[in-house]
């Protein structure tokens, strides 16, 4: 812990006799009169938090300032842990014919992660174990933002449709190999895009995965003709596995809803079996028609995964404070939302040091704004719906330093010279 400004110290003896002076500890940021949602530890209300040394030193109704270096008046914004976007591309590159692995589609982390208020960012298996390591030294050791992936069974990740579908590049060992070389950043393994009528890539992710002691992340669909979306959920996956689109409807995949606005009752089991649900959004794969009957049946995902890509930011998805305003306007509750892309999306990928906003833990903080009005949010078909509410993200602390400020709450004002 820091020391900074001398207040009472025991000085052994003086004319006077004993001398009693201490000391206080200087707090870097303080966030003062926030309403504060963090799902991990059941808070709900007005506090002022206190960062000191990139963490969270104390949490607590009211905090004297006396002593903090920067004071931000959070009034009338919701303060929640920093937001981990769980599904996204970011190996960004210059290479033709790649698709989301070293090529033109992915986007650069540090560009949209922290003015979506997002400190945490995890790849969905752009990478593979043959270029994780280019995808490690061109983006995660050159970003502020934090870069997580997930490594695809593919050996070359998503390199295009043609360079997904090789059996002979899915080795159990070589993904397993690689997520135990880099367990501080590999959080699991990512299948996506085969389109053949076979479980061969799915047991060898699963096995990967068992080696490497680490969840799957399944974008199932493609095949011709379908592979049972039942079987995958109930016999193939595993509890905290995940799947991701769920919102879709997509050839090659059966829905979640059937055309009555059913939700088919395996996807109840499988919830109750520890089965993660995923967004992912992106630019093909959230449609109102699976996500509005979904959530009037109780079914809300686990986590909001954007699958940020450049085809996708540009279009019905935008952002991740887009994604949670259409969730919020579907009736999902606010903290629920929340949850989903705090304390759910850290526990996704077993880092509990995110996520929440738990004293001595990384100081990651975001301060949202609801604006109130009319708003339009469209899905992936395009259809379009109204809503009453939307999220902004205000500022962004990562480890301990303001890396957002949308309108300079963390800013002294200007004071003009006096002539």
């Amino acid at each position: 812990m820091r020391i900074s400004v001398v207040y009472w110290v025991f000085v052994l003896f003086s004319s006077v006799g004993w001398v009693s002076i201490a000391v206080a500890d200087e707090i870097d940021i303080l966030i003062q009169n926030g309403f504060v949602v963090d799902p991990a530890n059941n808070r709900n209300g007005i506090m002022d938090i206190a960062v000191t040394d990139g963490r969270i030193s104390r949490i607590q109704p009211s905090i004297p300032a006396e002593n903090a270096g920067t004071v931000i008046d959070a009034t009338g914004l919701f303060v929640v842990p920093g937001l981990i976007d769980v599904h996204s591309h970011l190996f960004v590159g210059t290479r033709d014919s790649r698709y989301l692995a070293n090529s033109y589609d992915a986007v650069a982390p540090d560009s949209f992660s922290f003015r979506s208020c997002a400190s945490t960012m995890v790849d969905a298996g752009s990478s593979g174990w043959r270029n994780f390591e280019t995808f490690k030294r061109q983006t995660i050791d050159h970003s502020q933002t934090r870069v997580l992936a997930y490594l695809n069974i593919v050996g070359g990740g998503m390199r295009g449709y043609e360079h997904e579908q090789k059996l002979e590049d899915m080795s159990v060992q070589k993904t397993a190999e690689m997520i135990r070389r880099y367990p501080d950043l590999l959080v699991g393994v990512k299948l996506a895009h085969y389109d053949s009528p076979s479980w061969v890539p799915t047991n060898r992710a699963i096995a990967a995965a068992e080696q490497a002691g680490v969840p799957v992340m399944i974008d199932f669909g493609s095949a011709q003709p379908e592979l049972s979306l039942e079987k995958l959920l109930l016999e193939k996956l595993r509890p905290g596995d995940i799947f991701t689109h769920a919102f879709a409807n997509v050839n090659g995949r059966e829905p979640i809803v059937d055309q009555q606005g059913r939700v088919k009752p395996f996807i109840f089991e499988a919830l109750d079996n520890g089965i993660r649900l995923d967004v992912g959004h992106g630019g093909g794969s959230f449609l109102y028609s699976q996500a509005v009957p979904a959530l009037q049946h109780g079914v809300y995902p686990t986590t909001l995964g954007t699958d940020l890509h450049i085809g996708a930011m540009n279009a019905g998805l935008k952002n991740l404070p887009n994604l949670m305003s259409k969730f919020l306007n579907l009736g999902m509750p606010l903290d629920e939302v929340i949850e989903a892309v705090t304390s759910r999306a850290a526990e996704s990928i077993g880092r509990a040091d995110l996520g929440s906003l738990t004293e001595n833990n990384i100081a990651d903080i975001a301060l949202l704004k609801i604006d109130n009005g009319s708003f339009g949010f469209y899905d992936v078909k395009p259809e379009k719906m109204q809503g009453e509410r939307r999220i902004d993200c205000q500022l962004l602390v990562q480890e301990g330093r303001v890396v957002w400020d949308a309108n300079g709450h963390s800013i002294p004002f200007y004071v003009p010279a006096v002539n």
